[in-house]
């Protein structure tokens, strides 16, 4: 299939994205079941748990019927799937069917993850890849920042939050429509179908295994920034809790403003010098955070290293797509896998932040983008030796 940057080609693909945002209601969607059913926060955080269990158990089985499949039909598969999910606890509202909501959404979510990546490359011009990864990741934000406002506005002006719901139900099937309307979308592959140990064996590749490391740790060092600033700043400056929380709010606004820049930036700059730079400036930002001892010049400090980070993702996961583009399928599988470093890298940060003080909670957010930087070298090291 030729590549394009046609709008019937890239609209349909980048909806599916915005689709994909639709995972982050749970957040919103928990705090409200567990006032509904009068639930324990262990028994109300079983919730999120179901829709990220996904992403270790099913990323690579996935990758691999992608491969047979098609991408297209992964990222319909993924958005129907959504839909049914949502639609379950608004058509059977209980904490039961509420888990079992959410784990399709999870399910959903995770093969949305897998297959939309390497589709939009697919239609991507080459110079173009990156820049539209990173849009892609804007919109999904855009779609996580509005579920919360949309169902606080339902439950106080409809009374109930739950319409939310059926919106993104009905948004998720109209955009699975769109996609299957679309002509011409991905071509035929023939090489071998992809199995589970071709997909694990992409591993004993150096580079790949360093990226992948890399993506590992930025989501770690993702969740590990929005999980701990507030922690942070309410004990190094002993502020409360509110006060603390604009840490957070900070920190998703630099994201927005950096992948809305960075879909502009990367058309003009080489993605592996965006990378590098943009690695250096989060490392400036966190050295920032921990050496100051002013809250507003932490504050700016957060602004600055979550502008740095907002594009490290889609890049990164760019620059290994880019290393074997016909293992493309296998490749999300494996990016898609180390999403788990959400998991660990937090945990990790609390141990530490406990034993030697919250400050080190900081240093291990650096020690993972400091990793980053050396892939970065190698990248475009690599890059530049090709030439």
């Amino acid at each position: 299939m030729k590549k394009t940057n046609t709008p019937n080609l890239i609209v349909p693909v980048m909806l599916s994205f915005y689709i994909m945002g639709f995972v982050d209601i749970v957040g919103v969607a928990t705090a409200y079941i567990k006032h509904d059913f009068n639930l324990s926060d262990s028994v109300a955080q079983l919730l999120p748990f179901m829709v990220f269990l996904w992403f270790a158990l099913i990323s690579v089985p996935s990758g691999v019927v992608q491969d047979r499949m098609g991408k297209r039909f992964m990222v319909n598969a993924g958005q129907v799937i959504t839909g049914v999910g949502l639609l379950i606890p608004f058509l059977f509202y209980s904490y039961v069917t509420a888990i079992v909501g959410f784990a399709l959404i999870g399910i959903g979510n995770t093969v949305l993850q897998v297959s939309a990546n390497p589709l939009l490359l697919s239609i991507s011009l080459k110079e173009n890849s990156a820049a539209n990864l990173s849009l892609s990741q804007f919109i999904k934000a855009t779609a996580s920042m509005l579920g919360p406002i949309i169902a606080a506005a339902f439950a106080r002006y409809a009374g109930d939050w739950r319409l939310v719901l059926v919106v993104y139900a009905a948004l998720s099937i109209i955009s699975a429509l769109w996609l299957s309307s679309v002509k011409h979308i991905e071509a035929e592959s023939d090489k071998e179908p992809a199995s589970f140990g071709s997909v694990m064996g992409l591993l004993r590749k150096r580079y790949i295994l360093m990226m992948v490391l890399g993506i590992f740790l930025i989501v770690g060092f993702d969740v590990g920034m929005n999980s701990n600033i507030a922690i942070f700043l309410s004990r190094r400056f002993s502020v409360d809790l509110e006060s603390a929380s604009m840490g957070i709010s900070i920190y998703f606004a630099s994201l927005m403003v950096g992948r809305l820049t960075g879909a502009f930036v990367l058309r003009k700059l080489h993605t592996r010098w965006f990378l590098l730079l943009t690695t250096i400036l989060t490392i400036a930002g966190l050295f920032g955070i921990i050496m100051t001892n002013n809250l507003t010049m932490a504050r700016i400090m957060i602004f600055v290293a979550g502008l740095g980070f907002a594009n490290i993702f889609p890049v990164l996961f760019a620059v290994i797509l880019e290393y074997k583009p016909d293992h493309a399928n296998e490749l999300s599988a494996l990016i898609i896998l180390s999403v788990s470093g959400g998991a660990i890298i937090p945990p990790i940060m609390g141990v530490l932040s406990d034993a030697f003080g919250v400050s080190t909670s900081i240093y291990v957010l650096v020690f993972c983008m400091l990793y980053v930087l050396v892939a970065a070298f190698v990248a475009l090291k690599r890059s530049l030796s090709a030439k």
